[in-house]
């Protein structure tokens, strides 16, 4: 017997993926935008030391606009790009147990709480998401 599938509920689920998928991009690419633009604010917000040299937060930017443009394309076709998704969840949790352990282990690194939370939220939506699509 065919099982029924529930599309009004599947495609909620796909609309949360490509919306989480696309505020992820957002946060990131504005994040490299402070980084590089103005490093004081995060620095004085989030309480965090600078690195020594600014060529480090021009790297991570790099790489924090690559992520947002991938977190883009896989919101353009989920189907097509499942495994950019799968590489999103996974990188995000780990972000969060980085920047959490990191936070733990050294009370002067309280500001990462903060994107630590952050990751964690959009690696468990993305999943979330992504696994109610599947059923």
């Amino acid at each position: 017997m065919l099982e029924a599938i529930d599309y009004p509920r599947r495609f909620f689920f796909l609309r949360l993926l490509g919306a989480s998928l696309v505020l992820g991009a957002l946060y990131d690419a504005a994040f490299a935008v402070v980084m590089v633009a103005a490093p004081e604010l995060p620095q004085r917000l989030l309480h965090l030391p600078l690195p020594g040299a600014g060529f480090y937060l021009h790297l991570i930017a790099v790489f924090l606009l690559m992520l947002a443009a991938l977190y883009l394309t896989a919101a353009l076709d989920l189907r097509r790009y499942t495994g950019i998704i799968l590489v999103g969840i996974a990188g995000r949790l780990l972000g969060a147990a980085v920047l959490g352990a990191a936070a733990w282990s050294e009370p002067r690194l309280g500001g990462l709480w903060p994107l630590a939370a952050a990751d964690f939220a959009f690696g468990g939506v993305h999943a979330l998401a992504w696994g109610m699509t599947r059923k």
